[in-house]
């Protein structure tokens, strides 16, 4: 006797029967604490609030209105998207540089050199800034002496705000190109070798293989590359509250630092949940924008 095929609303059914524990603990541990979050940008909660939920004001739109008007806040959106602008492309530049020659047949002891440029992202964040702020002491840092080699005078790279924020960059950088290397190798690995050769036969030369072969080809790569870096350096927060504290003259004050400063430090709950929904709202519009510009540019 044949078994009976399934319906596809049985199939249907099953599917969402193996679905429903994950979608369970999705909806209890991120849907409803961001729908708190949201309603909380709408009060006054703070440390009282805490104590006694009866001192919960509702504000409206009060916390954003006053956000928007706010001068700190400004800063620490200028500060943001001066890191994400700058840094963003620098990381995945440097992160494709870094795969072209680990991947390249002639270098030895490729592995190697994987493991070495991917060891400072598995390494704690923390731990890589305190170490980087000695680095960058104005008498007795690395960096400083190297400088110091060449003539070049100390530079107080966390002291003074035209080189705090690009410090900051070269540290993001340093610290996340590894794993984006992975990816890119990942991608070229994945480009048919017949494609080089059919171009070299033309009489393609290196550069012009790599921007008629390699970079079409690594297209969803870049994109998918760019997007995570993009969504990551917007929330930026550790560097500077280890290095800096969001100095000197706020020139290192993130969205997410200025978040916790008003949400942990002077307990301002509502204004910071509002805080943390506009930088969702930047975050989302340049998805959205970058989404755009990647269809039209595969149109």
């Amino acid at each position: 006797m044949t078994a009976r095929a399934p319906s596809s609303a049985e199939q249907g059914a099953a599917a969402w029967l193996f679905l429903a524990p994950a979608l369970v603990l999705i909806g209890c541990f991120f849907f409803l604490p961001v729908a708190a979050s949201l309603l909380l940008s709408f009060t006054d909660f703070d440390i009282y609030a805490i104590a006694d939920l009866g001192n919960v004001r509702l504000l409206g739109l009060r916390n954003y209105s006053e956000l928007v008007s706010s001068p700190m806040f400004r800063t620490a959106l200028k500060n943001t998207v001066y890191f994400v602008v700058v840094g963003g492309p620098l990381t995945v530049a440097v992160s494709l540089g870094a795969a072209l020659l680990v991947n390249a047949r002639l270098v030895r002891f490729r592995s190697f050199f994987r493991t070495l440029y991917f060891a400072p992202f598995v390494t704690t964040l923390v731990a890589v800034a305190i170490v980087w702020r000695y680095l960058y002491h104005p008498e007795y840092g690395l960096l400083n002496y190297a400088l110091g080699a060449f003539g070049i005078e100390p530079v107080d790279w966390l002291g003074d705000p035209r080189w705090a924020m690009p410090a900051i960059i070269l540290l993001a950088v340093w610290k996340n190109f590894g794993y984006h290397m992975l990816i890119f190798i990942a991608g070229l690995q994945a480009i048919p070798e017949e494609l080089y050769e059919a171009a070299y036969l033309d009489g393609a030369g290196p550069w012009r293989r790599f921007r008629h072969v390699t970079l079409p080809m690594l297209g969803p790569t870049l994109a998918f590359v760019g997007l995570v870096t993009m969504i990551g350096f917007f929330q930026l927060f550790a560097e500077p509250y280890v290095m800096t504290q969001g100095g000197p003259l706020r020139s290192t004050t993130s969205l997410v630092l200025l978040m916790y400063e008003e949400g942990f430090r002077w307990w301002r709950m509502g204004y910071a949940a509002a805080v943390a929904f506009v930088l969702f709202l930047v975050v989302l519009a340049v998805m959205l924008v970058q989404r755009r510009v990647r269809r039209e540019e595969v149109a």
